[in-house]
């Protein structure tokens, strides 16, 4: 990955931070480094790009050479317990965690629980010449703690659906989840894809939706999927392959 890659990795952590997909924790020394995991080191986040294969050093510990990458564009190649020495000893030394998907993402109700958040998806019948050239990847994914019917209902009166009615192409249900958590991991993962179009509301002002994506069904279906399970940390919408990528596959140790 260049330097522009890290960069924009640095950038989407710090959104989901924001957004509150992600918490810091402060590093303990129980805590453990590992690739593909962020730390905040002196101020700045450090981002562990690969890690060589741990050989025993001469106390007999394991150790391990670090591809370090941090948010101010320099590199490292620390040594792992260095990191760990300097995140202890820094005050603020943090680890970041990964965006979760743990029990709140689970796909089956527990005693009492109940269907808490429907995940919709739907296909536009707006005759705008962008919507028309793609309307069979381009998807609206939405969350709703309602019924979906009654959620589309007016879909010609309201820009977030183009102004145009809708077809209802895929529905799912997950359990006990927050539904401002959930919207910003799916929005998180198919950015990339996200359609770039602003259309005229019933007023004659511009209107710019930000629910819709150009991403075939199938892998629509396989993020739901990897959020039930817990395994879509790390996972992003690719375009241009129109697949799910794991951002660490391309941060490997150069050697």
């Amino acid at each position: 990955m260049d330097s522009d890659g890290f960069k924009t990795l640095f950038e989407q952590v710090q959104k989901e931070l924001s957004a509150g997909l992600r918490e810091t924790r402060r590093f303990e020394r129980k805590s453990e480094i590992a690739p593909g995991r962020f730390y905040i080191l002196g101020g700045q986040k450090a981002y562990v790009a690969a890690m060589d294969q741990p050989v025993a050093n001469e106390q007999g510990t394991l150790d391990a050479r670090l591809r370090v990458i941090f948010d101010n564009g320099t590199e490292s190649n620390l040594l792992m317990r260095s990191l760990q020495k300097a995140l202890q000893q820094d005050p603020a030394g943090r680890r970041i965690l990964d965006p979760s998907a743990g029990p709140l993402f689970a796909d089956q109700t527990q005693d009492g629980d109940e269907a808490s958040r429907i995940v919709y998806v739907l296909r536009s019948k707006s005759d705008h010449p962008v919507v028309a050239a793609h309307r069979d990847v381009l998807h609206k994914i939405g969350v709703t703690g309602g019924d979906v019917a009654r959620r589309i209902a007016n879909a010609q009166l309201d820009p977030t659906f183009l102004l145009a009615g809708v077809e209802v192409v895929a529905t799912y249900e997950l359990y006990n989840i927050n539904r401002s958590r959930l919207e910003n991991l799916i929005h998180r993962i198919f950015g990339p894809g996200r359609l770039d179009i602003e259309i005229k509301d019933r007023f004659g002002q511009p209107v710019v939706p930000r629910e819709w994506f150009l991403a075939p069904l199938f892998v629509i279906d396989e993020a739901i999927k990897r959020i039930r399970d817990g395994t879509i940390t790390n996972y992003s919408y690719d375009p241009a392959t129109a697949s799910l990528v794991d951002v660490r596959a391309s941060t490997a140790m150069p050697h």
